[in-house]
């Protein structure tokens, strides 16, 4: 099963994500109801919407990185795994 991960990391440091959410797919319309407010927020703050990830994601050899954001008060990494 693949998995929609989101890693928050502080600005800086590239070691160890602040935040780590991991995803199931096939729960990607539910989780965005559950997702912590700070992860929301940094979504939001770039207009990364991920419920629209999921047809996307349906693509079978789709792995790895989607989108990396970095800007002076955090990095934002959007993966498949």
């Amino acid at each position: 099963m693949k998995n929609l991960i989101l890693r928050i990391y502080n600005p800086g440091t590239s070691e160890k994500p602040e935040t780590t959410i991991t995803i199931p797919i096939s729960a990607l319309h539910i989780a965005m109801k559950l997702l912590p407010r700070k992860a929301k927020s940094s979504l939001e703050k770039e207009g990364i919407d991920i419920s629209q990830c999921s047809e996307l994601i349906k693509e079978k050899h789709l792995k790895g990185t989607l989108i990396e954001i970095e800007n002076p008060t955090e990095r934002v990494v959007i993966s498949v795994e």
